[in-house]
């Protein structure tokens, strides 16, 4: 198939942990950013790559705007339309919400963006303490769904926003834990036309066969490794045409437990995802790209490696997953990178001490690439 030149928007999410927060100094001590999981981190078999080590950006605060005009100017340089900044809401409170009030504010950088409601409770869970609860997820109704609205809204009718069909786009992470879904997207596209504005296109992650308009959205995103990564879900991935047991999965070469130790579990990257980008989409699913995987600078032994990931190999899954969007008008050809920074989960595009610029010169050869 021939593809124009810029022939998909290329949308990496983006994680505003790393500045201190009143909260994170409570939960895990002074000073606690995703950067001391990250510097902390150490091998735990042959040949497993930790910690990973931030390149020419560096171990960086985020509330300096140095560093976000940095972070913008090199997405744009390799290919990216814009950021989709990960946005938190708890029944009014807002976390982690500076870097993001400051781009917002200040103009700077001049680059687009959207916004991802990560609506799932906070806990100990990959800190061995399941059972600590941080933050609650809760839904109080529709009170709650006005004053949210009210608090994105500026950032809706910033000229930088990113648009799908001139509605600004909003991503939801789990829309089956909102009770009422649909009220909450009905009550947020009624006021969105209320402002001024056309309307919302709103995607969420979502699993197995659920359908986007059932939960009042207009498309869907693959639910995968943003969600904590079970053996259930590793089976289905990796031999769901094969009729292979977890046991089996155990012993595979795919998904290796190291026998007589707790974890961690280790995936090859190819085999994840080789049927994950092949065949056509539904009009309103949108691919979602990860460079690779690796939770245990949180989680230790506990977490999951996606093994083998190279920019070479990113860069293939990448011209797949904008294959499968081509036919769509260029409105619609949207593309999701997971992530441009989620270091701690192993999960990052940003360059580092190990490929330097590798990832984002994967992303620019295959997105700038004339045909």
């Amino acid at each position: 198939m021939t593809l124009p030149s810029k022939k998909a928007r290329v949308i990496a999410f983006y994680l505003p942990q790393f500045h201190p927060i009143s909260e994170n100094d409570e939960w895990w001590g002074p000073g606690f950013t995703e950067w001391t999981n990250v510097a902390k981190a150490r091998p735990l078999y042959r040949g497993h790559m930790q910690p990973h080590v931030p390149g020419e950006l560096g171990f960086y605060d985020l509330r300096l705007s140095e560093t976000r005009v940095a972070q913008a100017e090199l997405a744009r340089d390799h290919g990216i339309e814009g950021f989709c900044y990960w946005h938190y809401w708890f029944a009014g409170k807002r976390i982690l919400e500076r870097p993001f009030n400051e781009v917002l504010e200040s103009g700077q950088p001049e680059f687009p963006f959207c916004l991802a409601w990560a609506n799932e409770t906070w806990s100990g869970v990959w800190h061995g303490r399941p059972k600590k609860i941080l933050i609650e997820q809760t839904y109080p109704g529709e009170c709650d769904y006005i004053a949210h609205f009210k608090a994105v809204l500026p950032a809706f009718v910033d000229t930088r926003y990113i648009l799908v069909d001139g509605k600004p786009l909003f991503i939801v992470l789990r829309p089956d834990s909102i009770p009422d879904a649909r009220l909450f997207a009905d009550v947020w596209r009624q006021m969105a036309q209320e402002a001024g504005l056309p309307g919302l296109y709103i995607l969420g992650f979502m699993r197995g066969n659920n359908v986007p308009e059932d939960y009042g959205l207009d498309g869907r995103l693959p639910m995968g490794w943003p969600d904590a990564p079970s053996k259930s879900m590793l089976e289905q991935f990796i031999f769901r045409k094969s009729g292979r047991t977890i046991g089996q999965l155990r012993t595979a070469t795919a998904f290796k437990l190291r026998l007589g130790s707790p974890g961690p579990r280790i995936v090859s990257y190819e085999k994840v995802f080789q049927q994950a980008y092949v065949g056509e989409l539904d009009a309103g699913s949108y691919p979602v790209v990860y460079s690779c995987w690796d939770n245990t600078p949180r989680s230790g032994r506990r977490g999951y490696v996606l093994q083998g990931s190279t920019p070479e190999k990113f860069a293939h899954l990448l011209t797949q997953a904008i294959k499968q969007i081509a036919p769509r008008s260029p409105e619609h050809r949207l593309v999701f990178i997971k992530s441009w920074n989620e270091w701690a989960e192993g999960n990052y595009i940003e360059p580092d001490a190990e490929w330097g610029r590798g990832y984002l010169r994967a992303v620019r050869d295959v997105v700038d690439h004339e045909p």
